[in-house]
């Protein structure tokens, strides 16, 4: 069922579905919504309570004309909507830029998460090189050129041997680009790279966690998911040897089954 809320200020659409006491908190990336989770939310749905929540700036939900939507910001905002679904304690998964979210919500929030999940993300904070990528698009969006953003990331976030297999959904994610307003766009992507690091913060919330990474991803080559797994010695990682950026729509299979291994060890007191 979705539903919309007034979340820390900010109007934010949400839905709240599946079946047992267990809770799984989604959290998509930049550029995406809810809807990218469609069909694995389904399937987790199955034995899990599922919330899935649209980003400030992102799908239908607002940001109050923010020029800076900052990755503190955005936890809030689904602390603020765990609190709406009478939801006390939660698994929080997030894909790549959700990931980010899901460790500020983990730092700012601890009372509320139990297990965390970082799907093709990074604790890390921006270096000065993808910084400047990522102002580099601010550039394309104010020039006008929002199309060349939806004609290049979403086919860039899944290995090549998936392109044609996973053509419709990267038709879907353009269509999202298209659909997000420049000004949201522009401020999220000033929000990424103003973000913490978080590395120490990770190694200290003495929860359960879990690194997930694509030996295809174009954004988080192997060589650095392997550095990133290594400063988190804690952390469980898991690898899905066919997939790009997005291994829940590449390899949604075992992505369930990873996922899922991992629920039982946060339901088990992470042992």
């Amino acid at each position: 069922m979705e539903k919309f809320v007034i979340a820390d200020g900010t109007p934010v659409r949400y839905a709240d579905a599946g079946k047992g006491t267990q809770v799984v908190v989604l959290l998509h990336g930049y550029l995406e919504s809810i809807e990218v989770w469609d069909d694995f939310a389904g399937e987790l749905g199955k034995e899990y309570r599922v919330i899935r929540v649209d980003l400030p700036g992102h799908g239908f939900s607002e940001w109050g004309d923010r020029d800076v939507i900052d990755i503190d910001y955005m936890a809030d905002t689904v602390s603020a909507v765990l609190r709406v679904a009478g939801v006390e304690k939660c698994t929080v998964v997030g894909h790549s830029m959700g990931g980010y979210v899901a460790l500020a919500l983990a730092a700012n929030h601890p009372e509320q998460v139990e297990g965390l999940v970082l799907f093709h993300s990074s604790p890390n904070a921006d270096t000065p090189e993808k910084a400047a990528n990522r102002q580099r698009e601010i550039e394309l969006i104010e020039a006008g050129k929002k199309e060349m953003l939806a004609r290049v990331n979403p086919g860039k976030g899944f290995a090549e041997a998936n392109l044609k297999r996973c053509s419709e959904a990267i038709e879907e994610l353009s269509e999202q680009v298209m659909m997000t307003e420049d000004a949201a766009i522009a401020a999220v992507l000033r929000g990424m790279s103003r973000r913490l690091d978080r590395n120490d913060e990770m190694r200290g919330f003495g929860i359960p966690e879990l690194m997930i990474f694509g030996r295809g991803d174009n954004y988080i080559p192997a060589e650095a998911a392997e550095a990133m797994a290594a400063a988190q010695p804690q952390a469980r990682v898991a690898w899905l040897e066919r997939s790009g950026h997005m291994g829940f729509i590449e390899q949604p299979t075992e992505s369930l089954s990873i996922l899922k291994e991992f629920l039982t060890t946060v339901a088990q007191g992470g042992k």
